[in-house]
């Protein structure tokens, strides 16, 4: 390569472990950081009851739906970055990152703003109440966060671009910078200075009630959190498009990049909308299922929440091998080394089943104390009594959760985004919800059947993409370098 960062990894020449596990090792810790965010959330605002933790499960429905947008393009981003530097190609890596900044840039305004008007209508779409107090809870919360949108959005490309890069180190320092400023304002933005037990543990409820008595300041409530993670994450993106314009991180778009072009846009359209798909349908079916579990009553629903927080924890390494894949496929087709591809898949697969067993253990065995910790407060045992079912019957099936994310992301990886957004539409359209449905209104399992059709859908689909992967038919559907 022409030009390099000290944190990029080659990802096509010499073993497939070592490189793998450097490419992993730091999306896992961003990832786990990540969840920071909404692990966060759901400590300080689990200190205000169940109630509120059920309307941070209503909004979480639609802000998936937000998320998996950007994750659309981060995905086209990377994949086309990772291709163009195994083909050593430098000045079409600069014109990918530019031309992906701008267009996601855009439509995260025109997002922001069609989100807000519409929060009420999708709130109440996914089951919440309207004029109930989770209801208005919800909406504060959702309508903030789409004003972040641009923000999350900036942070998302940034991680993207940088991991085709090879460098998945970069992009940990900044979102954990990020996250570590979200953790310290949190409580301040939810609780206020009345009642706020951080300050309390800390030994200065004396402090807090000369503040308060000097401010007034007892919180935002649920609204709190939202704030708290946009300004969190404003700094964030601020930071990441300043590295990116300095040159400093071994992509270097220069102002001109930034211009759209045709031919570029149409391959970022016609690799990232797959993507995106493939993404909004996880969050769909978040929000068919949230309105499902609804029918069990607002504590299924906050637990629900809460168990799809501590889910996407435990499985982070899944998440993060699978990443890892995307970008080592990407590069070794764009130097064509094709032949390698299977040995990638082989080797990440194998190298998540040990810790997935554990992880299934681990959740099964302390289903109720995981539950217990992220809420108090009104209504909080039906909650964890819901929750800890969840997780016990969800964490069966975490190998086959596992291996499924491998398979996608060297679809992903080959630009075969269509291939993993098939995959993603089959496993919630022709499995998930008519499973999860069924059991609730046919057998009337209530929430147990949701929890019961997600476990049979992540074992089912599994198996039918590993069929698909040994066809081999998916394989290197990049257009061109």
């Amino acid at each position: 390569m022409s030009r390099d960062s000290s944190y990029a990894v080659d990802a096509v020449d010499g073993g497939v472990l070592k490189p793998l596990l450097a490419l992993s090792g730091p999306i896992a810790l961003a990832n786990l950081l990540q969840v920071g965010y909404t692990l966060t959330d759901t400590f300080w605002v689990g200190r205000l009851g169940g109630p509120a933790v059920s309307a941070l499960g209503f909004s979480w429905a639609i802000v998936f739906a937000v998320l998996s947008l950007a994750g659309g393009f981060n995905v086209a981003g990377s994949v086309l970055v990772a291709r163009h530097r195994g083909a050593d190609d430098p000045a079409r890596v600069d014109r990918v990152a530019g031309q992906t900044v701008a267009f996601v840039g855009g439509v995260a305004l025109l997002i922001a703003a069609a989100g807000y008007l519409a929060t009420p209508t999708l709130l109440a779409l996914v089951g919440a109440t309207p004029g109930s107090e989770v209801y208005r809870m919800a909406t504060a919360y959702t309508r903030v966060g789409f004003l972040g949108t641009p923000f999350v959005f900036g942070l998302y490309v940034y991680q993207g671009l940088l991991r085709g890069w090879g460098d998945s180190r970069t992009p940990l320092y900044v979102v954990g910078g990020s996250v570590v400023l979200n953790v310290l304002v949190d409580p301040f933005f939810v609780l206020g200075f009345r009642n706020n037990v951080l300050l309390g543990a800390l030994g200065l409820s004396a402090v807090e009630r000369s503040l308060y008595a000097v401010t007034g300041f007892g919180g935002l409530g649920v609204e709190g959190a939202a704030v708290a993670t946009v300004v969190s994450r404003g700094l964030g993106a601020a930071v990441a498009v300043g590295l990116l314009l300095s040159g400093r991180v071994g992509v270097n778009p220069s102002p001109s990049a930034f211009v759209p072009r045709r031919a570029v846009v149409v391959r970022l359209v016609r690799l990232g909308v797959p993507a995106s798909v493939e993404q909004a349908t996880h969050a769909v079916g978040v929000a068919v299922l949230t309105a499902l579990v609804a029918t069990a009553g607002d504590p299924a629903v906050a637990a629900y929440s809460i168990g799809n927080r501590v889910l996407a924890l435990l499985l982070l390494p899944t998440v993060a091998v699978a990443a890892g894949t995307q970008t080592m496929v990407g590069q070794r087709l764009g130097a064509e080394r094709s032949d390698r591809v299977t040995r990638v898949v082989g080797t990440a697969a194998g190298a998540l089943g040990g810790y997935l067993v554990i992880a299934s253990a681990v959740t099964i065995l302390l289903a109720e104390p995981i539950v217990s910790v992220l809420v108090t407060g009104d209504g909080s045992a039906a909650v964890v009594a819901h929750g800890a079912a969840y997780l016990r019957i969800v964490g069966v099936t975490f190998a086959f959760v596992g291996v499924f994310r491998v398979l996608k992301g060297a679809f992903r990886g080959g630009g075969a985004t269509t291939a993993a957004m098939v995959a993603s539409v089959a496993s919630l359209v022709l499995l998930r919800v008519p499973a999860a449905y069924a059991l609730v209104h046919w057998f009337g399992a209530a929430a147990g059947g949701v929890w019961y059709g997600i476990a049979f859908s992540n074992v089912a689909i599994c198996l039918l993409a590993a069929a698909w992967f040994r066809r081999g038919t998916w394989a290197d559907r990049l257009p061109g370098r």
